[in-house]
């Protein structure tokens, strides 16, 4: 059982066990360290064809500014604060739309998974909704709660319900049933067999769903700022187009991305840290 044996293995080591565990340890390192860099390199060719495709007559340096160019438009707006106002704005609408759709999504599916009651009740009307993309409702959202802040973090809550939904549903439903079995040969109760057992086990499923999530908070949101907003870096995007401010167009889509990539290296680091039980 996951804590169980997360329990166990904190009570110690001999010391070839720690000598072992070590060079594990610093061959771990060695291999992410090998990984950063090889990312690294990947970034470092992408922003040199960028510098050089529009210097190079390549492609048009007016429609796709040099890199250099875009860093410096960029670091324009972090001195103006403008940056920094609009990024503001996209994180508060994303965060409350993530967390509202993690604590109503994870209890929602873990008891659709685990009583058939549930599941039998909320499967039809989530299949309906399920199937139905964020953007094509974006409207109905719009008409119903306004343009202003409740109608993104509705959004985005919807985009982010239902892959976390599944993923809880999908990895309760996975458990092994032989740990399932050894509860009740220890006599756990139904709560504590779930808050030993089955949610320990599901918890690498459920944060697959929560990463998919979190780069739909993100991308929904932008698009949502674009149609109907005062701030927000969607809307400075859209802004930027229209006022042909190509390189500060640019220089917020790179923002967008950075925080996609903070999002999902976060979320990665929570499960690591969650999932240590696991070899």
């Amino acid at each position: 059982m996951p804590s169980l044996i997360a329990e166990r293995t904190e009570a110690g080591l001999n010391p070839r066990q720690e000598a072992s565990a070590g060079v594990r340890s610093v061959s771990r390192h060695r291999r992410r360290a090998a990984r950063w860099l090889r990312g690294s390199v990947g970034l470092v060719l992408l922003a040199v064809v960028w510098e050089v495709a529009p210097r190079a007559g390549l492609v048009d340096p007016y429609f796709v500014t040099p890199f250099s160019g875009v860093v410096e438009a960029w670091w324009e707006l972090v001195r103006s604060g403008q940056l920094a106002e609009h990024v503001r704005a996209s994180l508060v609408r994303s965060a409350a739309g993530f967390s509202l759709a993690v604590v109503t999504a994870i209890p929602l599916g873990a008891a659709i998974a685990w009583y058939r009651p549930v599941r039998e009740l909320f499967t039809p009307v989530l299949e309906v909704f399920r199937n139905t993309a964020a953007l094509a409702i974006l409207p109905v959202f719009v008409l119903i709660l306004g343009i202003g802040e409740t109608s993104k973090v509705a959004i985005v809550l919807y985009a982010c319900f239902f892959p976390i939904l599944l993923s809880t549903i999908s990895g309760v439903a996975a458990v092994d049933a032989q740990l399932l079995r050894s509860a009740r040969v220890l006599g756990l109760s139904p709560v504590t067999t779930f808050r030993k057992v089955v949610f320990p086990a599901a918890v690498p499923t459920i944060f697959t769903g929560i990463r998919i999530a979190g780069a739909s908070a993100i991308l929904v949101l932008i698009a949502a700022e674009m149609i109907g907003a005062t701030a927000g870096l969607g809307y400075f995007i859209n802004y930027a187009q229209y006022n042909f401010l190509i390189p500060q167009m640019y220089a917020a889509i790179i923002t967008t991305s950075a925080i996609g990539l903070a999002v999902n290296y976060t979320l990665v680091a929570i499960e690591r840290r969650l999932s240590r039980w696991r070899a």
